[in-house]
C-alpha cells in the first residue's frame, strides 16, 4: 500500500490485515487494483480504521475491494505457532483459505498469464 502511495507503478496490491491510512491526497496515487482483508473481531484493525481506509480509497477513486472475514481475529491467515501469542491474533482456518483465493483472483484478474 504504501509505495502505492508513493506512486509506485504497480499492477496490484493487495494486503491483509494491514489497513493503514495515509496522509490526506496521498491515495490518488494509486493507479492499480487494491485489494484488503480483515478479520471482524480484528482489534488491531477496528471498525473506525476500516471506515478511514474505505473513505481514503473512494475519495482518491482507487479501484478498490475491501473483505470483512466474520468471527476472524487479526493475523486470520497465519496457522498456529508454538509460543505465546497476542490477544486479538488467531487462526482462522477457512477464512485464511478464502482469502488467499481472493489473493489468487486479484493477481489472475491484474496479471494474467499469456497462454
Amino acid at each position: 500500500m504504501e509505495l502505492g502511495r508513493d506512486g509506485v507503478n504497480l499492477r496490484a496490491i493487495g494486503t491483509v490485515n494491514a489497513l493503514t491510512t495515509g496522509r490526506p491526497g496521498e491515495a490518488a496515487r494509486i493507479r492499480c487494483p487494491m485489494w484488503a482483508g480483515v478479520g471482524s473481531e480484528d482489534p488491531i484493525t477496528p471498525p473506525a480504521q476500516r471506515d478511514a481506509f474505505t473513505a481514503e480509497m473512494q475519495a482518491a477513486g482507487v479501484d478498490w475491494r475491501l473483505v470483512v472475514y466474520g468471527g476472524a481475529l487479526h493475523a486470520f491467515h497465519h496457522p498456529p505457532v508454538d509460543h505465546p501469542v497476542v490477544p486479538g491474533v488467531g487462526y482462522h482456518p477457512r477464512h485464511a483459505q478464502r482469502a488467499w483465493r481472493d489473493v489468487l483472483d486479484l493477481l489472475a484478474e491484474c496479471l494474467p498469464v499469456a497462454e
